[in-house]
């Protein structure tokens, strides 16, 4: 015991020097970077990117419902040609198109063109990283998405008559250049930005975009051969609306990822939260769409429509990307509804000025995406900042696409012949088999 009372002091000296370190220590691990933010940001992206990517399947089941059979190859073509063409157009030029930092030809409207999207080394250590937001290779891949997305909008208008490569060109300059400028006016700190202009998650910047794209193409392009004939609209119904509907149903599991990942950071508590938040009212905006579709076509046509209700949840996504964030359950309800109507009221719209839409995108990507775009104003109140920005992107992006539409007419032909058309663009444009019954249209 003696010992022990001995030895004590000596083990007490011994240890000092141990415990002053291990107290000097704590401040330096206290120090030590927060990497939570960056990991699940990037994680978020990633997520949220494979999301969309899957909505381009959703686009191509869509579209191959609701052509004819005689076009359902040349669609499913088109869709993973377009998504194809859209990933190398955005790492060649789009991405640093789009998001020009402070490298802009003209300040705040046109950015520089300069090299291709580069990646982060192997094993990037963490005192390297940019650890306020993600990796490079997940915002690229993440906002690639989005590009591919307004192409997809305008395949689906076109269909039917268009020849394979002046549209796979269209989509060259659509998604290297004209989207990511009229984006970078808002997403890349641009003009719109400093104006005030707010669309969360693309209303007009993709989805009216490519709406207004579409427009351009029809007009210059023409109906169908039939679809308008002696003052009415001749019904074409499509091939199969189990994959129409398929379709639809992935396209709307992809906008959880559209939406909830342009909350661009998942490192808080608050963040994740507003995330689920996001995804609650983009689910409840798609639903009121589908119902306001059903019991609108119910009332005006004495039965419902299955291609109004699945159109009618699309535009409720539509409607509700440009502020998923802001609205309670029930207002986002409303919003998703009023889109829902806006498609069965704008269809035949369309119908009477003889502007045919195969499958209905510009009611859904253009119009409801302005309605979408405008309803922003209730939550921030700048009226003049979101019709500025409705207007601008809309006068660009539809002037742009018809020049570029009306050159390729000039030199190549957008159109295929009659008999082609007749025939169907499966045989027409990729050389299978006919069968007697195309013939029919």
């Amino acid at each position: 015991m003696k010992l022990l009372k001995t030895l004590a002091p000596a083990a007490l000296l011994l240890a000092a020097p141990a415990m002053g370190l291990a107290q000097e220590a704590e401040p330096a691990a206290a120090a030590a970077p927060d990497i939570n933010p960056y990991i699940f940001t990037t994680l978020l992206f990633l997520v949220g990117g494979f999301l969309v990517f899957w909505m381009a399947a959703g686009f191509a089941m869509l579209e191959a419902g609701l052509v004819r059979s005689k076009n359902v190859t040349m669609q499913l073509t088109k869709n993973i040609s377009l998504f194809s063409i859209a990933a190398i157009m955005y790492w060649l030029v789009g991405f640093n198109l789009m998001y020009p930092g402070d490298g802009w030809i003209i300040q705040g409207y046109l950015g520089i063109l300069i090299s291709p999207t580069s990646l982060e080394p192997v094993g990037l250590a963490a005192d390297a990283a940019a650890l306020d937001y993600a990796s490079v290779g997940s915002d690229f891949f993440f906002q690639l998405m989005f590009c591919a997305t307004t192409a997809s909008i305008v395949s689906g208008t076109l269909a039917e008559r268009i020849k394979l490569w002046p549209f796979l060109i269209f989509v060259v300059v659509l998604t290297g250049f004209i989207y990511p400028i009229e984006a970078s006016w808002q997403w890349g700190g641009g003009w719109l930005s400093e104006a005030g202009f707010s669309d969360f998650a693309g209303s007009t910047l993709v989805h009216a975009a490519g709406g207004w794209a579409a427009l351009a193409g029809a007009l210059i392009l023409g109906p169908r051969i039939g679809k308008y004939k002696d003052g009415r609209t001749v019904p074409m119904p499509g091939s199969n609306l189990a994959l129409a509907t398929l379709g639809t149903f992935i396209l709307w599991l992809g906008w959880f990822g559209f939406n909830g990942g342009s909350q661009l950071a998942m490192g808080t508590v608050g963040d994740v939260t507003d995330v689920s938040r996001i995804f609650a009212n983009t689910n409840m905006a798609a639903a009121a769409g589908a119902v306001a579709a059903l019991i609108l076509t119910s009332v005006m046509y004495g039965k419902a429509d299955l291609t109004m209700v699945l159109n009618g949840a699309l535009a409720g996504l539509v409607s509700i990307t440009a502020e998923p964030l802001a609205p309670s359950l029930f207002m986002a309800l409303v919003t998703g509804a009023i889109g829902g109507g806006i498609v069965v009221v704008t269809v035949p719209m369309l119908d009477k000025l003889k502007i045919d839409d195969v499958v209905g995108a510009i009611p859904v990507h253009l119009i409801a995406g302005i309605w979408g775009t405008l309803a922003v104003a209730f939550y921030t109140g700048n009226w003049g900042a979101q019709i500025l920005g409705i207007v601008a992107i809309g006068i660009f992006t539809f002037v742009v696409s018809a020049v570029v539409w009306f050159i390729l007419k000039a030199t190549m032909g957008i159109r295929v012949g009659e008999e082609e058309e007749i025939n169907g663009l499966d045989m027409a444009e990729l050389g299978m088999e006919a069968y007697p019954e195309f013939s029919k249209g």
